[in-house]
């Protein structure tokens, strides 16, 4: 057999910090070659975007420092290579995108000038470079690609801004591509349009393509085999399809039990009561464009409602206009027997105890210099009547344990945390309002799969044990499927679809609502190009 274009032999990688070694990878080993797509699977901490930037040459060192192993690029070790060598190879025959690429494209310079600059510092000449930017924009289905050459990073939607990372990266159509998490952030049609075009891609260009994802839907549409990992080392390998169908180790066969969307459909336990918040007609311009299009649905007690759509559908404005974090042009919200958008701020002041908000981020949506402590406590220093005082220390304890976390949480920061225990934070933070209603603004959508379904069954235990209403706003379409018992589908600010859970997900009526579905990814290989002539 010819020798692989990349592997990694017995790599291991520690962290020093804050006089502590962390062994973030140990004794990592996998090969791939020209034309095949190799997956490494992992939940956060795993240690697979590590493994990755290893090959890359992006570790900072320090704090961080290879102990041992060996890369090799078709043969030659890349740790012992000078470093002019290295930075010859890195970017010319093994290239790489990041999950999230308005954080890697600067946004002071315009995007034709950032993909030929990739180009130029490896040796071609500018003009060559900037035509052969403008060819890349094309292939990569951005449209006038001359014209928008000259537009900014924040002009281009998350799918297009991912489309120009890709185009950086085939600059010098590399052998080797990294994608780190290229479409976590995606919705479900672009998720799958990216994919095609990495699929398109490697089989034009016979490059090999290392795919590191925590979906397993991702996994079972893409690769051809996959790596699995745990706290730093590769507990299973294998084909793809033995990997997901017949997987071996108990961490594996964790994962794939906590994918959603696999078991019956959740039937509504909900009746005809009448909805405790009512919206009607919402209408709200951002400057010409037309953001929500009369808006109108109900929520009753203990209801989950979700709201569904691609970015830019409204979903998320939809929510803010509730809350009066933006001020809708036209429209009612009725709650308890008042109309939200004709009240005062301080008539809204009141009533904001009861529909509270998480977001997406907990990383943003907290306060990295105040303690757990402090924010859980800090609403009752704005609404003083909720808790007294002397007994805010024992209700924070009641809510970190409602949450799942430990006494001991209350004093640490944010940064100590997990991405999924921050997100139990901010729900914390939101019972601490003892609100009736909780609206989630895609709340799971960057958790890792178990996670994902920790957070799911805590709010399903909260609605049950609470009886607190949620607004669920996703574009993850196994998890309403699991969680809703309504679901309203946007499109362009206009509803265009509402039913409950088993209509919409066994018998949707509009055309938008079935390209959604038949463009989520499944984690089964025996569906694999099933959703390429379902939604084309």
């Amino acid at each position: 057999m010819a020798e692989h274009v990349l592997e990694v032999r017995d790599l291991s990688v520690e962290f020093h910090t804050a006089g502590k070694v962390v062994e973030a990878v140990r004794n990592v080993s996998f090969h791939l070659d020209r034309g095949e797509t190799l997956a490494i699977l992992g939940e956060s901490g795993s240690g697979k975007s590590v493994s990755a930037s290893a090959v890359m040459d992006l570790i900072d060192c320090p704090p961080g420092r290879i102990t041992s192993g060996a890369i090799t690029y078709r043969g030659e070790d890349l740790l012992h290579m000078p470093a002019g060598k290295r930075r010859e190879i890195n970017g010319r025959k093994i290239a790489m995108i990041f999950q999230d690429p308005l954080a890697h494209l600067n946004p002071v310079y315009p995007v034709g000038w950032q993909i030929a600059e990739a180009m130029r510092v490896h040796g071609m000449p500018a003009g060559d470079a900037r035509r052969r930017a403008i060819a890349l924009m094309e292939r990569v289905g951005i449209r006038d690609a001359e014209q928008r050459a000259k537009a900014y990073p924040h002009q281009f939607s998350g799918g297009q801004r991912q489309r120009l990372m890709i185009a950086m990266a085939l600059g010098y159509d590399p052998d080797v591509l990294i994608a780190d998490e290229p479409t976590t952030a995606l919705d479900v049609t672009v998720q799958l349009q990216i994919l095609r075009l990495l699929q398109e891609l490697r089989d034009e260009t016979g490059m090999g393509l290392l795919l590191i994802t925590h979906d397993l839907g991702v996994v079972a549409e893409m690769a051809d085999r996959a790596i699995v990992m745990n706290a730093g080392e590769v507990v299973e390998t294998g084909a793809v399809r033995d990997v997901l169908k017949h997987p071996s180790h108990a961490y594996t066969q964790k994962l794939i039990a906590a994918v959603p969307g696999q078991g019956s459909i959740r039937h509504s336990a909900i009746g005809v009561a009448e909805p405790i918040l009512s919206v009607r007609n919402l209408n709200k311009h951002f400057g010409a464009y037309h953001a929500l299009r009369d808006v109108s649905f109900d929520l009753r007690a203990g209801e989950t409602v979700a709201i569904v759509g691609e970015s830019g559908s409204g979903k998320s404005t939809t929510a803010r206009a509730i809350v009066r974090l933006d001020d809708a042009d036209s429209g009612s919200v009725h709650y308890g027997g008042r109309d939200l958008c004709a009240l005062s701020d301080k008539e809204m002041f009141l009533l904001r105890r009861d529909i509270q908000m998480v977001f997406q981020d907990p990383t943003q949506s907290l306060n990295p210099r105040m303690s757990v402590f402090q924010i859980i406590s800090e609403a009752w220093r704005i609404h003083a009547d909720i808790v007294p005082r002397g007994q805010w220390r024992e209700r924070v304890l009641e809510l970190l344990d409602l949450v799942g976390l430990q006494p001991e949480h209350a004093d640490r920061y944010p940064h100590q945390f997990s991405g999924g225990q921050r997100q139990r934070i901010a729900i914390a933070r939101a019972l601490a309002m003892q609100p009736r209603i909780i609206i989630c603004d895609e709340a799971v959508s960057a958790l890792d799969v178990s996670v994902q379904s920790q957070v799911i069954r805590l709010l399903d235990s909260l609605r049950d044990r609470l009886g607190v209403a949620f607004i669920f706003i996703a574009h993850d379409l196994p998890v309403v499927r699991d969680f809703a018992d309504r679901v309203v589908v946007m499109k362009e600010g206009v509803i265009v679809e509402e039913g409950d859970v088993v209509q919409i997900f066994e018998a949707p009526v509009h055309a938008y609502t079935q390209a959604l579905l038949a463009a989520s990814l499944e984690a089964d290989p025996d569906q694999r190009g099933k959703h390429q002539s379902e939604s084309a």
